[in-house]
């Protein structure tokens, strides 16, 4: 049984079989990204998505994985902007398998790795910084559709085009 954890500010959407948790200062999107991630789902983008909670949850730490819960006043309900707080279907208990950051002042093109995972009541998880102003939902998609690139795949410091960002030398050649 799970005992009641800390109350977060923060959101969650259960994406597939494990929870996305959204956190960031108020007015960074949380609720908007939430209802983005559910949006994806029903079109097939992404694997089901469900509202676990908006704006304040509860996070538990049960066999060494982390469980997100909605606080029970807030529980179906979202904030869609525009139009207010919204009913919508929820599950009450997911195991989180992905954080995102939202605002994070560590975002990054190109992050390190450690700025790749966060550990949140004693338990590592995968971790998305995402600086103001960018969308976090492809990321996510990303995140969650495919897999990271081998060591051996490094970005070039220089491009013969001049332009810096190609991964390959055999990309953008005459």
């Amino acid at each position: 049984m799970m005992t009641q954890g800390a109350s977060v500010h923060a959101s969650a959407v259960l994406v597939g079989d494990r929870a996305v948790l959204i956190r960031g200062p108020s007015g960074a999107g949380k609720s908007r990204l939430a209802f983005d991630l559910i949006l994806a789902g029903r079109a097939g983008q992404l694997p089901p998505a469900v509202l676990v909670g908006d704006d304040r949850v509860h996070l538990d730490t049960v066999d060494g994985q982390l469980w997100v819960r909605p606080a029970r006043e807030l529980a179906g309900l979202i904030e869609i902007r525009g139009l207010g707080i919204r009913r919508c279907d929820v599950v009450i208990e997911a195991i989180v398998g992905l954080v995102v950051d939202l605002a994070a002042g560590d975002a990054a093109r190109l992050p390190p790795p450690e700025a790749l995972s966060t550990r949140l009541n004693g338990v590592l998880l995968p971790r998305i910084p995402v600086g103001s102003g960018y969308d976090p939902l492809p990321m996510i998609a990303a995140a969650l559709t495919t897999t990271a690139s081998s060591g051996s795949v490094q970005p070039l410091d220089d491009c013969s085009k001049g332009i810096g960002n190609h991964i390959s030398p055999n990309i953008a050649t005459d």
